[in-house]
């Protein structure tokens, strides 16, 4: 059946194909080349069983896609067409030469077609709900509040088309062949192409044009990709792949969270008593980032899933996630001939005070400054003002709070808080280049051992106020003292955090079990020093907290060196960090162990607490440490409690704004994080808006003292810790605090009837 247009057809496919091919080759070894310009990293490469365990359960299984089911569940029809239907392209190769071909051995076999009916159509149904939905969602109707705020429209556009393209040759190709009678296969195995089939002429020839068509809208889009390394968009087709592979807890397959990393210089932990003279401290050029780093930035879809969890974006700041990556990326690709030694850069630097902002900076400030390689990309820096040529404005990097959602929502498993925090090292260490009143922070972690620079002697204040013993840490503890607790700097002096010290202190002790505490020995954990880049900061508290924990617990084996805190910034850094520098703990919040003794009935939630409340999440309890269940146990072991969530929760949870170092650092652009979470939470009309952090009690509540004075919120409202409400229900009934009404929350001697003022509220 091979006539002339088959001839002329087929043989423009194969030239076509040859030069697509060589482009394809040329393009993927220089993005390898670039790459590997990154410093090196060698810690992604093992264990191999877990790590393609996960890559398999999350690509296959689409576990991150589907955390948006019904775009997840349309992107799988698409994912699985693309690569379980390639053979379908390689037929077509045959089909424009001979439209009776078929592939050997699968070409009739009944399963295979059934398979292609079926995921072909799932293919074009998937990518036309895609388009709706980036239609439905697009900035032109939405604004700022678009996820695809920012984004490459046209080249999702071209994407789209041409998986939408493709997918219909599919079926087109199928049905000509069932029209024509070119194709033995039975009814059944082709279900909607035999369909199509019906209202299609007998013609082999336009089979062969419908494959020439599959075939040339196929290569083009191979062309394009060859040529635009940093379509992030097309890429992440290949790219994802070893991205999901390499990602940090490729062991635990969960995401870039928890710990933050070391810092590291060509692939080996800095010593900061002695560090070698060519290291290099965080971020300060785009060479500076590791090969998997530069992975990271080429394998961005740009879907703005992260950009559409950010708090900070959310509240009208400049920071998006996705910029950042989108930024790093383009910068990256666009400096890399100067990288390979291709381009050598001028000794002087351009004038970058003549730059405008472009169209793009309409989203964000440090977008797409420069364009195209130049000297001017070449001698950019990393971070700086729109005058400075930096690639990231200051403003965007300072806005971030560490919360995690971009990390936690990111389907490609892009570590964009590694790279911010890395980013802020070089600002901090090198350039001494940070918001100033961070400094006043860092000054008192050195000097005094907490953020606010009080005396170490404060942080025994709170043990004068409960009415009974609280052993203190002297020397190593006695065997029958189970825990120690970790009381952390808010929890010993902001006088509101303190509240839920005593609380879990009585909780603890009413429950019975044995736990002493450090009083003035403890320091803070260096949380935030380390998460604004003052690495030298944390590792200097972390290992002097370190000698003192291990004095502490000298002579017990692991599974007895137990640690209970209220902050989760703390329970990150002791249970999480702290290994890296030689800390082993058994660290738990005390919402873990409070359920757990509520669990085991010794503790006995007894008086209804006529009270409507909401649960607000810690992003470093909840995303960070997946701890979403023991806090909601506890509440619900409180008879009388009504809770209602907010649509933001758990591993969607809005931020309070204090991570990331932030409750040192004032807020001057956009809406205060905390009124927006705050309103959220108000727009639920509680009694009690929860929480199981210091941090989060401090923000929450002088956003609701705000409200308050505004008349936009009630009197009664209050916020508290679980442990507070907790302890309410074992007061006496009819105690103040546990029945309902206006008045609740608003007398001073407002106690839970325990004779202490362990959960004393009503005070801002």
């Amino acid at each position: 059946m091979t006539g002339p247009l088959q001839i002329v057809l087929g043989t423009i496919s194969v030239l076509f194909l040859i030069v697509s091919v060589v482009l394809a080759y040329k393009a993927v070894r220089a993005m390898v080349r670039i790459i590997r310009t990154g410093q090196a990293d060698s810690s992604r490469f093992g264990p191999f069983g877990p790590r393609m365990k996960t890559l398999l359960v999350e690509s296959l299984g689409h576990t991150r896609m589907l955390k948006w089911s019904a775009i997840g569940a349309a992107h799988w029809f698409v994912f699985v067409g693309f690569y379980g239907l390639f053979l379908t392209l390689v037929e077509a190769f045959g089909e424009v030469w001979n439209p009776a071909f078929h592939l050997p051995l699968l070409g009739e076999w009944s399963l295979w077609n059934l398979f292609a009916d079926v995921i072909g159509t799932g293919t074009i149904l998937g990518i036309l709900y895609l388009i709706y939905r980036r239609q439905k969602d697009h900035p032109r109707r939405q604004g700022r509040a678009s996820r695809f705020a920012g984004s490459n429209e046209g080249r999702g556009y071209f994407v789209e088309a041409v998986v939408l393209t493709v997918g219909i040759c599919i079926l087109l190709i199928r049905a000509l062949k069932i029209s024509s009678d070119l194709t033995e296969a039975p009814a059944w195995s082709h279900p909607v192409s035999g369909l199509l089939a019906t209202v299609l002429p007998d013609s082999p020839d336009l089979l062969s044009v419908v494959a020439f068509v599959k075939i040339v809208v196929s290569l083009v889009w191979l062309v394009v990709l060859s040529r635009t390394l940093n379509m992030g968009v097309a890429w992440h087709r290949f790219s994802a792949f070893p991205n999901i592979y390499f990602k940090r807890e490729g062991t635990s397959g969960a995401p870039a969270l928890g710990p933050l990393q070391p810092m590291t210089s060509n692939g080996k932990p800095i010593d900061f008593e002695d560090p070698g003279e060519d290291d290099v401290f965080g971020r300060g050029k785009i060479e500076d980032f590791t090969w998997k780093g530069m992975l990271d930035f080429t394998t961005c879809t740009e879907c703005g899933r992260c950009q559409s969890q950010c708090p900070a974006w959310n509240t009208g700041k400049p920071l998006s996630p996705k910029m950042v990556i989108m930024d790093l990326r383009d910068h990256l690709y666009a400096k890399a001939p100067y990288l390979l030694g291709e381009k050598t850069a001028a000794e002087t630097a351009p004038d970058f005070d003549v730059l405008k902002p472009s169209d793009e900076q309409v989203w964000a400030s440090g977008y797409a400054r420069i364009e195209g390689t130049n000297d001017a990309q070449a001698h950019r820096p990393l971070v700086g003002t729109l005058e400075e040529g930096g690639v990231i404005d200051p403003d965007v990097l300072w806005s971030c709070t560490n919360c995690g959602a971009c990390v936690e929502q990111c389907p490609v498993d892009i570590e964009h808080i590694d790279h911010i925090d890395d980013m802020r090292r070089y600002q901090v260490l090198i350039e001494s280049n940070f918001p100033s009143e961070a400094g006043v922070m860092l000054r008192n972690l050195e000097n005094r051992g907490n953020p606010w620079g009080v005396s170490p002697s404060t942080r025994e204040d709170w043990i004068k106020e409960v009415d009974f013993e609280v052993r203190m840490a002297d020397g190593p503890l006695p065997y029958d003292v189970e825990y120690l607790f970790w009381v952390g700097c808010a929890g010993a002096i902001d006088d509101r955090a303190k509240k839920v010290t005593k609380a879990v202190a009585e909780l603890l002790h009413t429950a019975g079990v044995e736990f002493a505490v450090l009083g003035s020995g403890e320091t803070c954990s260096g949380d935030p020093a380390r998460r604004m880049g003052n690495e030298f900061v944390f590792q200097m508290m972390a290992q002097e907290n370190v000698e003192t924990l291990n004095g502490v617990f000298e002579g017990r084996v692991p599974g007895t060196r137990k640690i209970v805190t209220t902050c989760p910034h703390c329970f990150n850094s002791l249970g999480r960090e702290y290994p890296q520098v030689g800390g082993e703990y058994e660290v738990v919040h005390h919402t873990q162990l409070l359920s757990q003794l509520v669990e085991e009935g010794r503790l006995t939630p007894v008086t209804p607490v006529d009270r409507k409340v909401t649960y607000h999440d810690p992003c470093f309890l909840g995303r960070h440490n997946k701890v979403y269940t023991p806090p909601r146990e506890i509440l619900d072991s409180v008879q009388g409690l009504s809770t209602q969530e907010m649509h933001r929760c758990k591993d969607r949870g809005f931020c309070c704004g204090a991570g990331g170092a932030r409750m040192w650092m004032e807020e001057k652009i956009g809406k205060r994080i905390n009124v927006e979470r705050t309103e959220e939470a108000l727009g639920l009309d509680p009694d009690v808006i929860s929480t199981a952090c210091p941090f989060c009690i401090t923000m929450l509540s002088d956003a609701l003292t705000a409200k308050k004075q505004n008349g936009e919120a009630a009197e009664h409202v209050e916020v508290l810790d679980v442990s507070q409400i907790l302890l309410r229900s074992m007061a006496p009934v009819g105690t103040p605090g546990t029945e309902h009404g206006a008045e609740v929350g608003t007398a001073d001697d407002d106690v839970a009837g325990t004779g202490s003022a362990a959960t004393g509220h009503g005070q801002a």
